[in-house]
């Protein structure tokens, strides 16, 4: 059995998801992508390609961005608790996407300082 990492969804980012997302297809992309960030064999061979998880640079919290479909731009953003767990912090759709520090500071009460 494949070993799992824990996650945590303290701002409803999953139930927001399902709201928003315009299409089944992308709903499909968003529970792929959250598959990948529980399976914990990813992080051993740190490798994530469906999401290409990497941290976020130009904010100071170690907040990390991973795709939920690449050619649409939607993006989670997610940080790494102490308690080892995965915490979802927001859901960027595509037009957002680019604007990543200007959306983290916006929701900046979401983010854990590092």
């Amino acid at each position: 059995m494949a070993r799992i990492k824990c996650l945590m969804d303290q701002y409803a980012v999953i139930r927001e998801a399902s709201k928003i997302l315009p299409d089944a297809t992308l709903k499909v992309s968003f529970l792929e992508a959250l598959a990948e960030l529980e399976d914990n064999e990813c992080y051993v061979r740190q490798s994530f390609p469906k999401t290409r998880l990497h941290r976020v640079t130009g904010v100071k919290q170690a907040v990390y961005r991973a795709d939920i479909d690449k050619v649409s731009g939607w993006r989670l953003h997610v940080q790494y608790g102490k308690d080892t767990c995965i915490h979802l912090k927001d859901i960027v759709s595509g037009q957002k996407h680019d604007d990543v520090i200007k959306v983290i500071k916006a929701k900046k009460d979401r983010y854990e300082p590092s």
